[in-house]
């Protein structure tokens, strides 16, 4: 076994692989983090993205990359827990106490079945705006169910295709519409100095915190195994992987905010909800024709479908990893085993993304399912930045994995900021 693996990253049987070691190899190796990077850039990014640049033209620049760095560290910490101690995120978590799986479980059963809903139906209005021949439900069942089936086959690889595809249409329709505003270098160079206008400090912390973070961070582990990047010879490799994915991140939110600025600051015009992204769309094409109204839906449509299928893949493994722990208990044959695409559990969860929360679409969102939704998804993020600060500065890690201070400093500086935005966000729901 261990001289398969050797092979499969690129060694010779009875040789260790040391894992890529120059810049080129290390960038053809790109992949898990990108798909992270798309599944956490969706549509609430840029809309908050859009809105700020509406608002305060040019200045939260300094904001998009603080909140890529906040996450690149958070991304990072995932993945070198990972192939420093070869234990998935969850067995870290459990290692915390029953407590941590325990709200994980919860979290994940009725996130899942809202964020459903809502991310097919996202994908829905994107493509009902392109192509009206369906009504929004009915796209919203069709991008549920090719979620679906693109999973269901269990081979990473084609699924890494298939989100690289969809970033390099996000890259280039959101740049592409972007080159028409851009801003001058004073403009720009304007934004990297940290200021908060009066009324935009909820709305800044927003745009840091929500900057391609979501649960699919958690998955990271996952896809590095998927990717067979094994030990610690991987961390170099796995840090270019994510550093090249939040660079990504911030160039797309980045280009968001300079059209906000450039095209409706000082118009007047509020833009909200995905709702507001059709709205922009049109208000592009007929200010510079329909080729530009296409560009930007199909940027809307590239964030939300990516985001969808991110989930649809790394989040079951999430779920599937929570059953083999608990079965673990009783059976000690479940240690050793690894979770896989075609785990029963992995694909229940999957059924569970896809099918049930289509009924909400027809029904409407019940209000006390939203409300601990909601305050179940504002206490993740903490939850993950504070198990990271715990998990990298124990004993479990080998003492040259463990933080260093510029990681630890940054991740408390994640939990103190997704605290306050927890408890604001628990204020504003009950």
């Amino acid at each position: 076994m261990k001289n398969e693996i050797e092979v499969k990253n690129g060694g010779q049987p009875g040789q260790t692989y040391k894992g890529p070691s120059t810049i080129k190899e290390k960038l053809s190796n790109v992949g898990p983090g990108l798909a992270v990077a798309a599944t956490g850039v969706g549509t609430a990014d840029m809309i908050t993205a859009i809105v700020l640049g509406t608002s305060f033209g040019m200045t939260f620049v300094w904001a998009i990359i603080v909140g890529s760095v906040l996450k690149y560290f958070l991304n990072e910490g995932v993945g070198r827990w990972y192939l420093a101690t070869g234990k998935t995120i969850l067995e870290g978590w459990r290692s915390l106490g029953r407590w941590a799986t325990g709200y994980f479980s919860t979290y994940s059963i009725i996130w899942g079945f809202v964020y459903g809903a809502a991310a097919a139906s996202t994908c829905g209005m994107a493509m009902e705006a392109m192509f009206p021949i369906m009504p929004i439900w009915g796209w919203a069942i069709v991008h549920s169910v090719i979620g679906f089936l693109l999973v269901f086959t269990g081979r990473y690889l084609l699924f890494e295709k298939i989100m690289t595809a969809l970033i390099a249409i996000m890259f280039i329709t959101i740049i592409g519409t972007a080159l028409l505003f851009l801003p001058s270098l004073g403009e720009f160079a304007g934004g990297f100095v940290p200021k908060v206008p009066e009324g935009s400090f909820m709305m800044a912390l927003g745009l840091i915190g929500g900057v391609g973070g979501t649960i699919t961070m958690a998955s990271y582990g996952y896809w590095l195994k998927e990717k067979n990047w094994q030990g610690s010879r991987w961390i170099s490799t796995m840090r270019t992987d994510s550093k090249v994915a939040y660079t990504v991140t911030a160039i797309f939110t980045m280009a968001s905010l300079i059209i906000g600025a450039k095209f409706l600051f000082g118009t007047g015009i509020t833009i909200s909800g995905d709702q507001g992204l059709v709205t922009l769309a049109q208000m592009l094409g007929d200010e510079f024709g329909a080729p530009l109204r296409w560009l930007f839906l199909i940027a809307f449509w590239s964030a939300a479908f990516s985001s969808l299928l991110g989930v649809w893949n790394g989040v079951p493994y999430l779920f599937a990893d929570f059953i083999r722990i608990l079965k673990a208990r009783k059976n000690k044959a479940y240690e050793a085993k690894a979770v896989e695409e075609t785990d029963p559990a992995y694909r229940f969860y999957l059924a569970w993304l896809s099918f049930p929360p289509l009924l909400l679409l027809f029904f409407g969102k019940p209000v006390q399912l939203i409300i601990i939704y909601g305050a179940l998804g504002a206490l993740f993020m903490p939850f993950l930045a504070i198990s990271l600060v715990v998990l990298l500065n124990s004993k479990k890690v080998a003492a040259e994995y463990r933080n260093k201070w510029v990681a630890n400093s940054v991740l408390i500086g994640c939990v103190i900021m997704f605290v306050f935005l927890a408890i604001t966000h628990l204020m504003e729901t009950f």
